[in-house]
Order: structure tokens, then C-alpha cells, then sequence
């Protein structure tokens, strides 16, 4: 029997999700719920559910599962009350922008024994997973170094600056969990060095539009991330995993990958435009990963502790940004 979900949020990332779960027979979404009407009955009319209120969804006794995709400072919140009511929780990250009310939303989570689950949708990219299945066959050896690029075709609306935590709670925070994901081994340590380089209104909305972040584990392994507001040239997101036997790498993705050759040299495709169309095959496997959370009792992965440990590197990199130091990462 298909889960019976339901999707707080039909906003740019909501939409998102419902084409992943419409695209999914284990899943059946039956009720959406937005503070803008109108973009729950688009949702509803695409997908055939029903335009529900929050309240409704979680009294509901035939949905089994949330997905959650409102603004951010509602996610916290909404995990507390979907774990009280039984209901299995996917939420988009960040559970929170602030560490200590992540950790209390989690101490909910435990004392309820929900499953929940967060919206890391890169560890689920077949590309990127490939590369972790690589070094956990041993094919490279020890990992030593990890390169992740990470450049957006261009800034979010300004109005979204100041709510979204900044670059390194929006955007760097997806490779903070991908840098986890393919050490091996938690970082100890973070050098940051941060600069408005590619649009003067970031900067005086208070945040970067251009972030390197070193972290070092340790035993000593470094990770080199690399991130940007403005890519001309489409949306770039590579890795480089390099260990004690050699190296494996997942370059950039497009449409169709063909070489075109001629007088004027060689030309390929333009890259994938942005994660709506890069990651759509890792958001389907995304959602197929929790499905199998709810019926089968595998253990939620990326969890709750996952988020709260990417922000506590979200954290020192700001830290470090600001003061031009290396910082030391909170442990849990």
C-alpha cells in the first residue's frame, strides 16, 4: 500500500517534492497545506489532493507522513508537532537557524521516537553516490583530500537574503553535509575567508556571495569547498575525492552529454540551469530513501543529528569568516 503523505509548503521546493512523489508508486499525496492559497490549489489541482490546513493534516488519521517545506523559521515548530502526532517528518533544511533550538526540537523528536529525516538531497544524487560507493569499495584507498565546487547561475530574491541564515546556513550547508558524507570522519575544524565579489546588494543585505571554506578532521583529512552566488556559465557542481591510491571525481551534468566538433573548435551543451533540474533524479531517490524509512524501519538518513551537525560547521565558518581565524566545531 502506498504511503499517504502530505506537503506543508507548495512554494518553489514543495513543487518540488510533489513531482517527486507523483512520480513514485509507493506514494500517494493526499493533502497540501500553504498559507498562500493559491499555491495549494495549484498543487492540488496538479496532483490531485486535497487543499487541507495544517491543522487538519495533523488530526488526519489517513496520512502517515509530512513533508515539510515551509520558511524556515517554521520548521522547528512544525517538527515538534507532527513527531507529537505520530506522524513520520521529511523537512527541507535547516531544521533551524539557531543551534539550541535545533537541539530542543531534537530532544522532541527523541522523547517521541518519531522518524525524521532531512532534506540533504546531494548524498542522494546518482553521481555523488557513486563516488561514495567508490571509496567504500576501497577504490581510492584512504581519502585524504576532498574538492567540492558548488556555484549557483545566480543570487536567490533579495528579499530572501536576510531570512535564509546567510551563504553559509543556505548554501555551503549542502556541502558541509556532502563533506561529511565523503571523509569519513568529522571535521574538527574550520578555516573561512568570505567576500561580496558578484553583487554589491548581498553585501549591504548583510550576507557574502562568495565563501571558501577548509575543514580538517582529525587525523588531519581536509576537505576545500567552494561556493558562488554567480556562475555565467550555468550551474557547477563537481566533487574530487583523492586518497592514498588515486582519485574519483563526479564533474558537472548536462542535458545530454555529446562533444560537437568543428571549425571553430570543440562545443558541448550548456550545464544543467539549476538544482530543479540537476538533482531531479537525487530528490526522486530522496524520496524513495523515506519511504522505505516509514514502511520498513530503516533508520532515517541524513538525520536530525546530520542537520544539526552541518549547521555546527555553518557556524564556525562564520565564525571564522568574520574574525579571519580558524575556529574549532562544536561536538555532540
Amino acid at each position: 500500500m502506498a504511503v499517504r503523505f502530505a506537503l506543508l509548503g507548495a512554494g518553489r521546493i514543495g513543487k518540488v517534492h510533489a513531482k517527486a512523489l507523483a512520480s513514485d508508486p509507493n506514494a500517494e499525496l493526499v493533502a497540501v497545506a500553504d498559507a498562500v492559497a493559491a499555491a495549494a490549489t495549484a498543487i492540488a489541482a496538479e496532483y490531485g489532493c486535497a487543499v487541507k490546513t495544517i491543522d487538519e493534516i495533523e488530526a488526519a488519521d489517513d496520512v502517515a507522513a509530512v513533508l515539510i517545506c515551509t520558511p524556515n523559521d517554521t520548521h522547528a515548530d512544525l517538527i515538534e508537532r507532527f513527531a507529537r502526532a505520530g506522524k513520520a517528518i521529511f523537512c527541507e533544511k535547516p531544521i533551524d537557524l539557531d543551534i539550541n533550538r535545533v537541539k530542543s526540537c531534537l530532544k522532541v523528536v527523541r522523547e517521541t521516537k518519531a522518524k525524521l529525516m532531512v532534506g540533504f538531497n546531494r548524498r542522494f544524487d546518482p553521481h555523488f553516490a557513486a563516488v561514495h560507493a567508490e571509496i567504500d569499495r576501497g577504490a581510492i584507498g584512504e581519502v585524504e583530500m576532498v574538492t567540492i565546487t558548488s556555484r549557483d547561475p545566480g543570487p536567490p530574491p533579495y528579499a530572501y537574503i536576510p531570512q535564509s541564515g546567510g551563504i553559509f546556513r543556505d548554501m555551503t550547508i549542502h556541502d558541509f553535509d556532502m563533506a561529511r558524507f565523503l571523509l569519513g570522519e568529522e571535521p574538527v575544524k574550520v578555516q573561512a575567508s568570505a567576500s561580496v565579489l558578484t553583487d554589491r546588494k548581498i553585501g549591504e543585505l548583510g550576507d557574502w556571495d562568495s565563501a571558501t571554506a577548509i575543514l580538517t578532521t582529525v587525523a588531519g583529512k581536509q576537505c576545500v569547498i567552494t561556493n558562488s552566488r554567480r556562475a555565467t556559465y550555468g550551474y557547477d557542481q563537481r566533487i574530487e575525492v583523492h586518497g592514498s591510491k588515486g582519485m574519483v571525481a563526479a564533474e558537472n551534468q548536462r542535458a545530454v552529454s555529446i562533444e560537437i566538433a568543428d571549425k571553430d573548435g570543440y562545443h558541448r551543451p550548456p550545464l544543467l540551469d539549476f538544482f530543479m533540474t540537476r538533482y531531479t533524479a537525487a530528490y526522486a531517490a530522496e524520496i524513495a530513501a523515506f519511504i522505505q524509512v516509514v514502511t520498513g524501519g530503516k533508520a532515517p538518513s541524513p538525520c536530525g543529528e546530520d542537520g544539526l551537525k552541518a549547521l555546527a560547521l555553518a557556524e564556525a565558518a562564520i565564525q571564522s569568516a568574520k574574525t579571519g581565524n580558524a575556529v574549532a566545531i562544536e561536538t555532540f
